[in-house]
C-alpha cells in the first residue's frame, strides 16, 4: 500500500491492534478538523488521499453494478487540473493549479482510471493520460511526482490507466529505447536467486534489489497490461520461475505470480512491520497488501492460489475496512470480485451497501443477475484485460511532531520491507 493509502489507516490499525499493539503515542483522530466535501467518500482527512479513495470507491462501485452519484463524479473531476493531472487533494478546486501545485501520478492514474470505468468525463480521462504520458522518466517509468525516480507501484497504476484509455503501452519507448515494461522488468529479482521473481519498489543506494510483496503485486498487473479493477484470467499451469535475461512481460509477471503464490502457501497472509513504539515487536497481518496479492494472483491465472488467502480475508479483514474507510472497503470488493467470492456476503458483510455509505447515495444500484457463484465479468469493467498494503510509516509521534513536511517527503517514497 502506498503512503498515502498507509497515512489514513494508521487510526485504523491502532484500534484493531488494540492492547495486543499499544503505540507510543496517540493515533491520529479520524475526523479531520474542517467540513468535508459534500461529494467526498469518507470521514477522515482527505489531504493525502482523498482522490485515491473517492476513483477506488468507484472502481469497487461500478464492478457491483453501483453507478456513483453525480455528485461524486463532479467533486472527482473538479480536482483535476487543467493540465490533465490530479494533486492527491485540493481543499479549494475553484483555486488553479500553478507551479507550486504538487501533481501526483498515483492520483491521476487511479482517477483516470475509475472515470474510464464509470463510463463518464472521458475527456477528462484522455487529458489525464496525456498529462501522464508527458511525463515519463527517461528510464521508461513514473515516479510519485513528475521527476521523482521511478518507482514499480507509480509506473504499475499509470500503466494500467493508459491501458484502460487505449494508449499503445509498448509503443512509449524513451530515447535509449526504454518502455514503461522494461523500467518495471529492470526492478524484478532474477529467477533461482533469493526471493527470486519478486520485485523491488526501487533499487536501493548500491543498486541492490529488496524483494517487495506489495510492488510485486503491482507488477503482475503492470507488465499484464491490467488495471486495478482486474477480474480472473483463464487458468494456466502453476506459476514457475523462469529464468533468462530476455523474459517477456508476461513471463516476468508470472515470475512474479511465483513470488506471490510461494509466499502465501506458507501464510494465507502477508505481514507488515510492527507499528513504532508496539510492545509486540512481531510482525502483524497486512490486510490490504493480501488483497492486492489476491488481485495479482487471480489477474495472472492463478485463483486457485489465492483461495486461502480469500478465505483469510473474509475471517478477519471485514473489522480492517469497516475502519478503513473506503478505499479498505474498495480492496475487500476488489479481491472479492477477482477471485469469484460474493462482496455482498463477505465474511458475513454487505460491503457493497457499507461503501454506498461511506459516501453520497449512488444514482443507481442493481443486483447483478444471475447472482455470482464464479468469476463474473461486470459491466463496464474488462475482466480479462483491465491494486495496494499499509507499509510501516516511521513513528506516529514523529508524524505528530513534524507535521505536513514529515508526510510530504514520506509519501514520495515507499518503505522497503
Amino acid at each position: 500500500m502506498t503512503v498515502r493509502r498507509s497515512a489514513a489507516a494508521l487510526a485504523t490499525t491502532a484500534v484493531l491492534l488494540g492492547a495486543a499493539a499499544p503505540v507510543a503515542v496517540a493515533a491520529p483522530s479520524p475526523s479531520p478538523s474542517a467540513e468535508l466535501p459534500a461529494g467526498l467518500y469518507g470521514t477522515t482527512d482527505p489531504t493525502y488521499d482523498g482522490v485515491w479513495r473517492q476513483s477506488l470507491a468507484f472502481l469497487a462501485q461500478k464492478i457491483e453494478y453501483v453507478t456513483p452519484s453525480t455528485q461524486a463524479v463532479e467533486w472527482l473531476a473538479d480536482q483535476q487540473c487543467d493540465s490533465g493531472a490530479f494533486t492527491s487533494y485540493r481543499a479549494d478546486a475553484s483555486k488553479p493549479c500553478d507551479a507550486s501545485t504538487v501533481m501526483d501520478t498515483n492520483a491521476t492514474a487511479v482517477a483516470v482510471q475509475a472515470l474510464v470505468e464509470i463510463n463518464q468525463r472521458r475527456e477528462d480521462a484522455n487529458n489525464g493520460a496525456d498529462w501522464l504520458k508527458s511525463v515519463q522518466n527517461e528510464d521508461g517509468g513514473w515516479g510519485y511526482n513528475p521527476g521523482s525516480p521511478s518507482d514499480a507501484n507509480s509506473t504499475s497504476i499509470v500503466i494500467g490507466a493508459l491501458a484502460r484509455t487505449g494508449v499503445p503501452v509498448n509503443e512509449l519507448t524513451t530515447a535509449d529505447g526504454s518502455t514503461p515494461y522494461t523500467a518495471l522488468q529492470s526492478l524484478a529479482i532474477p529467477c533461482g536467486d533469493e526471493d527470486g521473481g519478486a520485485f523491488a519498489y526501487q533499487p536501493g543506494k548500491k543498486g541492490e534489489l529488496t524483494a517487495n510483496p506489495d510492488a510485486t503485486a503491482a507488477s503482475v498487473l503492470g507488465l499484464m497490461g491490467k488495471g486495478i479493477a482486474s477480474g480472473t484470467s483463464n487458468a494456466v499451469k502453476d506459476p514457475s520461475c523462469t529464468k533468462g535475461d530476455d523474459l517477456s512481460p508476461e513471463q516476468t509477471a508470472q515470475n512474479g505470480s511465483f513470488f506471490l503464490a510461494d509466499t502465501l502457501k506458507k501464510s494465507p497472509y502477508l505481514e507488515q512491520a510492527p507499528m513504532p513504539g508496539a510492545e509486540d515487536t512481531e510482525p502483524q497481518p497486512d490486510y490490504g497488501n493480501t488483497a492486492d496479492a489476491v488481485v495479482a494472483l487471480a489477474a495472472s491465472g492463478h485463483t486457485d492460489k489465492a483461495e486461502a488467502s480469500v478465505a483469510w480475508l473474509q475471517k478477519n479483514a471485514t473489522g480492517w475496512a469497516k475502519q478503513g474507510g473506503p478505499a479498505a472497503t474498495a480492496q475487500l470488493i476488489l479481491a472479492a470480485h477477482a477471485t469469484g467470492a460474493d462482496a455482498r456476503s463477505f465474511g458475513g458483510v454487505d460491503l457493497v451497501k457499507q461503501l454506498n455509505t461511506m459516501g453520497p447515495s449512488p444514482a443507481a444500484t442493481a443486483l447483478p443477475s444471475p447472482t455470482p457463484t464464479g468469476p463474473q465479468p461486470s459491466s463496464g469493467t474488462d475482466s480479462d484485460d483491465s491494486g495496494l498494503s499499509l507499509g510501516w510509516l516511521i513513528g506516529i509521534g514523529l508524524l505528530a511532531g513534524t507535521g505536513i513536511g514529515f508526510l510530504l517527503s514520506m509519501r514520495r517514497k515507499k518503505q522497503q520491507p
